[in-house]
This record gives C-alpha cells, sequence and structure tokens, in this order.
C-alpha cells in the first residue's frame, strides 16, 4: 500500500480536505460568537389581549441568551408556551439583528369543572379567568367531545334564547344541559339532538306557555318529556296537546 502513490495522495487529499472543513468550522463558530452579532430587537407577532408585556420581558431576559446565531429558539418557543394564556409560539430568526416571536392566545370557551378552562379547540389548560363561563363537566380526556356538544346544543337551543349555563356527560356518557335560567334538561345517552330539538320545537306551545320557573325537564320519552315545577310533582305533558298535563 505504501508504494502506491495514487493510494497515498488520495489519502493525503482526504485528510488535508478534513483538517480544512475542521478548521472552517472552527472559524465559524469563532465568527457567529463574536459580540459583533448581538440582538437587538424581540419583536411579538400576534394581537394579545392576555399576555402582559412584563411576562413576556421575563422570557426575554431568562431564555433569549446567546447572539443572534447561538441564541436556542426551540428552548425560547418552550418557554414561552409556558406562559398560562399562550397555546402556540414560534420563534424566527430576522436578520440582521432581531427575532421574530408569534404567539397564538388561548381563547376561553368555558370551564372545565372548578380547576382550569377549556379553549375553542376543545383543549384543556390552566389559567386565571374572572369573567363568567359556561361550565364543562366530564371524564377526563373528553374535554373536545363536550365542547363539540355544546356547540351543537347551543344552536339547537336558539329559537328559545336561553344559553347553555353547564354541559355535563356522566361516565355512563349521558348527558345533561342546564340553562342560564336555572332549567335542567336531561338528554341521556343516545339521540340527544334529536330529542332536543323535538323539545324547542313545542317549547313555545307548551312549557313557553306558563308563567311560572321549570326546575327540570326529562326527555327521555319517546313521545313527550316530563317536567318537573317548583312544589309540584313531575308530570308529562302532551305536545299535541299544549296545557293539559298526564302523569309520567
Amino acid at each position: 500500500m505504501w508504494d502506491d502513490h495514487r493510494s497515498l495522495r488520495a489519502i493525503a487529499n482526504l485528510l488535508i480536505g478534513l483538517a480544512l472543513l475542521a478548521a472552517f468550522y472552527g472559524a465559524v463558530l469563532v465568527v457567529v460568537r463574536l459580540p459583533s452579532f448581538p440582538l437587538r430587537e424581540v419583536r411579538i407577532a400576534g394581537a394579545l389581549a392576555q399576555v402582559t408585556r412584563e411576562q413576556v420581558e421575563i422570557i426575554v431576559k431568562r431564555e433569549l441568551g446567546g447572539n443572534f446565531f447561538t441564541v436556542d429558539l426551540e428552548q425560547a418557543r418552550r418557554a414561552f408556551e409556558k406562559l398560562p394564556w399562550v397555546r402556540q409560539a414560534s420563534v424566527r430568526r430576522q436578520w440582521p439583528d432581531r427575532l421574530e416571536v408569534t404567539l397564538e392566545e388561548q381563547v376561553a370557551l368555558a370551564r372545565w369543572g372548578t380547576r382550569a378552562l377549556v379553549n375553542t379547540h376543545g383543549e384543556v389548560f390552566d389559567a386565571a379567568w374572572d369573567r363568567e363561563l359556561p361550565v364543562f363537566i366530564g371524564p377526563a380526556g373528553t374535554a373536545q367531545e363536550v365542547a363539540r356538544q355544546y356547540a351543537a346544543f347551543t344552536r339547537a337551543l336558539g329559537p328559545i334564547r336561553q344559553p347553555v349555563a353547564q354541559l355535563s356527560l356522566s361516565p355512563r356518557r349521558a348527558w345533561q344541559v342546564k340553562l342560564a335560567n336555572g332549567m335542567v334538561i336531561e338528554l341521556g345517552r343516545s339521540q340527544m339532538q334529536d330529542r332536543l330539538e323535538r323539545f324547542v320545537a313545542v317549547h313555545d306551545r307548551t312549557l313557553g306557555r306558563l308563567a311560572r320557573r321549570i326546575d327540570y325537564v326529562d326527555l327521555r320519552y319517546p313521545n313527550g318529556f316530563a317536567v318537573r315545577l317548583p312544589g309540584v310533582d313531575l308530570k308529562k305533558l302532551d305536545p299535541a296537546q299544549p296545557g293539559k298535563r298526564k302523569a309520567a
């Protein structure tokens, strides 16, 4: 092998090439770490309602170390996404000395029980919120399903002009709706949408005619529904004969 001049020349060229590559890499590392490439500006994009300037400044001071080339973008992204009201964040370099941070805020749709919130994507998150919101109750991992049914039930209830105050899914997968006026509607485990739409269709000529508060409505009947009035036993209303009560 050592008499093969062609092989020796190829090996020498390879070694020289590797040495030059290593030298180039080392030079690049030195250059990018020089103070001549400082990070001068962090620009926040996106309309922010909940994330404060102070929160952003803390992240910038704690997480954005290094210069334009050495700042860890992934670390910065994760740091911004730890803020309670940030759903997603993206961080990118913008030549010559700026980072652009895009933040997508959480949009609260409801409360998840008493300890968390649900966003408009049906995702549970933890944040402080002092405004009134509907309450979702359900087994762990069902927040998206509850959010979808909330949208469907809200559309169906539109004609009676009573928003949903609480929507519950039991461990046995039975649905219950509580309206803003206090009325509780039992929907059961099947045909929930059909039952609710039939109820809304006859509401104005049945319960809508009663000049009193309704505590509870049970829609789990094939041809009618049962109601509970304050101080009155449970009765079943026949939608075909408004005003006439039938024993359930």
